[in-house]
Parts: C-alpha cells; sequence; structure tokens
C-alpha cells in the first residue's frame, strides 16, 4: 500500500472517529508498525482503536427483528444501526459484533488495512498481550509496540497526523522495540519472526477483537 494513499486511509479513520456517529464508543485511535515508523510502501497498514461498552443502551426488538440479528442497542447503537443497516455484522451465532460493525464502517474491504479493536487502551493492551504471549509462545499474539497515538479522550492530534506524513518519528527495529517490553532477545526474535508471518498470510481488511 502506497504510504500517502494509507495515511489518507488514516485521516478518514480519523475524521469518523472524531465526528461520525459510530456503533460503539471510541476512546482511543493509534496506528503502529510499518505505518509509524515510515515505511513506504506499506505491507499492511495497522490501526488500533480502544472502544468503550454501551451504557443505558435499550435494546431494539423490532430492528433486531427486521436485520435478523441480536443485540441492537445492547452492543451496538440502535440509531447508528438503523442509519447503516448494511454494515451491521453479526457473530456466527447471529449477534451483533462491534468490532466487525466498527470495521464495516471505517475501512473498505479490499484495502490491506488491519483493525485491533479493544476495551482496554493501547499502552495496556501492549504490556497485557505481550506477557500472555510470553507465557504461552503464542507470539502472533503479540501486538507492535511502536504506536502513534491519534485521537484520546475527545481530543484529535492532527500534529500526529503530520509528523506521521513527514515520517518524522523515530522507533527501533521491531525486536529491539519488543526487547523493551519484557521480550528477551531469543523471544524478541521468535515473536518478531511470527508476527511477520502473521502479517503475510492476511489479505484485504481484516479485524481482531480482544477484551482485557
Amino acid at each position: 500500500m502506497d504510504r500517502d494513499a494509507a495515511l489518507d486511509r488514516v485521516e478518514t479513520v480519523l475524521d469518523a472517529v472524531a465526528g461520525e456517529l459510530l456503533p460503539v464508543p471510541v476512546q482511543e485511535c493509534w496506528v503502529y508498525g510499518e505505518v509509524a515508523r515510515g515505511k513506504d510502501p506499506l505491507d499492511r497498514l495497522d490501526v488500533y482503536v480502544a472502544k468503550d461498552l454501551l451504557f443505558g443502551g435499550d435494546p431494539a426488538p423490532s430492528l433486531d427483528a427486521e436485520l435478523g440479528v441480536e443485540g441492537i442497542g445492547r452492543t451496538v447503537d440502535a440509531e447508528w444501526a438503523r442509519a447503516h443497516p448494511e454494515l451491521v455484522r453479526v457473530d456466527d451465532g447471529g449477534h451483533v459484533a462491534p468490532q466487525e460493525c466498527l470495521a464495516a464502517h471505517l475501512l473498505a474491504a479490499d484495502e490491506p488495512v488491519h483493525l485491533e479493536v479493544c476495551n482496554a487502551g493501547f499502552e495496556h493492551n501492549v504490556t497485557q498481550r505481550a506477557a500472555g504471549a510470553r507465557a504461552t509462545g503464542n507470539y502472533e499474539q503479540v501486538i507492535d509496540p511502536r504506536g502513534v497515538c491519534l485521537y484520546a479522550n475527545g481530543q484529535r492530534s492532527d500534529d500526529a497526523l503530520r509528523k506521521l506524513r513527514e515520517s518524522a518519528f523515530a522507533f527501533p527495529p521491531l525486536e529491539e522495540a519488543l526487547g523493551m517490553i519484557g521480550f528477551d532477545e531469543t523471544e524478541a526474535r521468535a515473536a518478531a519472526d511470527a508476527l511477520r508471518a502473521y502479517e503475510a498470510d492476511r489479505e484485504g481488511a481484516t479485524v481482531r477483537g480482544d477484551v482485557v
């Protein structure tokens, strides 16, 4: 993906997060990995959003029935679902899937973009996932810690977006970055190899949801 095109996509995601009605509230938006360290072109664009749960939402059984799903008004915003019925996505059990709805709203299906969705902030989730991966050896679950925050708690950082366009951020190689969050040299090499292989196996827009 051409870097300029990737950053244009980042800006449309940021516009949506900062100003549009979304299926669930978003508290943070980051980009990480290749785009953060200035690579051009990118193999994939990685975006992270921290979402809130809906609180005080009212069930919408008539809309559930109309769309043949469960959970509208409880797990995704009913007003959003009414406005964007074509973007409503469900899990294998037919229940509305907030992370999939976010991906449908924010991404184009044919672009090499990955959306990571969690109820926790980027920095907290990076450390939690790193600890879990080191304990289990499941290094594909690691999140590249080299990230740039573009939106947090209602505040958008156009300065950070400008610096991304200028490739002005300096980050260490992936193995070194992993070492800074607790990996020893052998673990860092193994985790970096696993992350690269995981990236290479994905095509088009992808999404992964997580709860911490």
